[in-house]
C-alpha cells in the first residue's frame, strides 16, 4: 500500500539559498573570531552542548512526529539503517584519512638535535582534516535540504541549528590551521572554501529530495533522522566532553533543547 503524505510547503529557492548561506557565513565569522581572539575551551564546549541540544530538539519536535504519524515501519527501518550505515562508513573513511595525515606528519618531523624552521605561509595543507570536515559539512547541507523537503518550518529551524554547529566548527578548524603554521588570512580563506560544501550539499538535498513524496519521503526523513542523531551523539557531544564536564556546560544542552522546543511550538 502506497503511503500518502501531505505535500509540504516548500519555500522558494531564494529563501532556501539564504538559509543555506547563513551557516556558511557564520562558520567563516567563527574562523575570523578564532584567529583574532580564540575562545577558551569551556566556551567552545558550551557552544557544542548548546548546538547538540538545539539539533536534538529539532529532531524530537519536528522530524520524529512527522515520521511516526504515518506508520510506515519498513520505510523507516530502511531509511534509518541507510543513515546509520552511511554515517559509520563516512566516519571510518575520514578516520583513515586523518591517521594517514598524522603518519605523514610524523614522518616529516625533524631529526633529533635539529631545529625546525617554520616559514610563514609555507605550512602544507592538512588534507586529511580538510576532507573530513568537507564531508561533514556536505552531509550537513544534505540534511538541510532534507529539512526543507519536509517543510519550510523544519528547514528553517534546522538551518538555525546548523548555524550554531558550524560556528563551533569554524572556530575549531581555524585554531587547528593556526597551530599547523598557517597565517591568519590563509586560515580564514581555507575555512571559507570548505564552507562552500554546505551550499553544494543543500543544493543536492533540495534538488534531488525536494520532490520526494510518499514512501520515498519517509525513507529520506528517516535517513536524516539517523544522521542528525549521529551528529549529536558521536560528534558534537563527543567533542564537547573533551572538556571537564560542569553543571553549567550540561545546562547549555538543555537550554538549547528547551529554546527550540518552545520556538517550534510558537512558530
Amino acid at each position: 500500500m502506497l503511503l500518502t503524505i501531505p505535500t509540504a510547503v516548500t519555500p522558494p529557492w531564494s529563501t532556501m539559498l539564504g538559509f543555506s548561506l547563513l551557516p556558511a557565513v557564520v562558520m567563516i565569522a567563527g574562523a575570523a573570531l578564532a584567529v583574532w581572539r580564540a575562545p577558551g575551551p569551556k566556551l567552545r564546549s558550551a557552544i557544542l552542548h548548546f548546538a547538540a541540544g538545539v539539533i536534538f530538539s529539532v529532531v524530537a519536535v519536528e522530524l520524529l512526529p512527522d515520521i511516526v504519524q504515518h506508520h510506515a515501519p519498513y520505510e523507516v527501518a530502511l531509511g534509518f539503517g541507510l543513515g546509520v550505515a552511511t554515517m559509520l562508513g563516512l566516519r571510518y573513511f575520514t578516520q583513515r584519512l586523518e591517521k594517514k595525515e598524522e603518519l605523514g606528519d610524523a614522518g616529516n618531523e625533524p631529526a633529533a638535535g635539529t631545529r625546525a624552521t617554520a616559514l610563514p605561509g609555507a605550512a602544507s595543507l592538512p588534507w586529511g582534516l580538510l576532507v573530513a570536515i568537507g564531508i561533514d559539512i556536505l552531509i550537513d547541507g544534505l540534511l538541510l535540504g532534507i529539512g526543507f523537503a519536509a517543510g519550510a518550518k523544519e528547514g528553517t529551524l534546522l538551518a538555525i541549528a546548523l548555524t550554531i554547529e558550524l560556528l563551533s566548527l569554524g572556530l575549531a578548524t581555524a585554531i587547528e590551521l593556526r597551530q599547523d603554521g598557517h597565517g591568519k588570512g590563509r586560515a580564514v580563506a581555507i575555512v571559507a572554501g570548505t564552507s562552500l560544501m554546505l551550499l553544494v550539499g543543500a543544493g543536492i538535498g533540495t534538488t534531488v529530495l525536494g520532490g520526494a513524496t510518499g514512501n520515498m519521503l519517509e525513507i529520506v526523513l528517516s535517513f536524516g533522522l539517523a544522521a542528525l542523531l549521529f551528529l549529536v551523539t558521536e560528534e558534537l557531544l563527543t567533542e564537547a566532553h573533551e572538556e571537564t564536564e560542569t553543571p553549567l556546560l550540561t545546562l547549555a544542552f538543555f537550554v538549547g533543547f528547551l529554546l527550540f522546543l518552545i520556538l517550534g511550538m510558537v512558530a
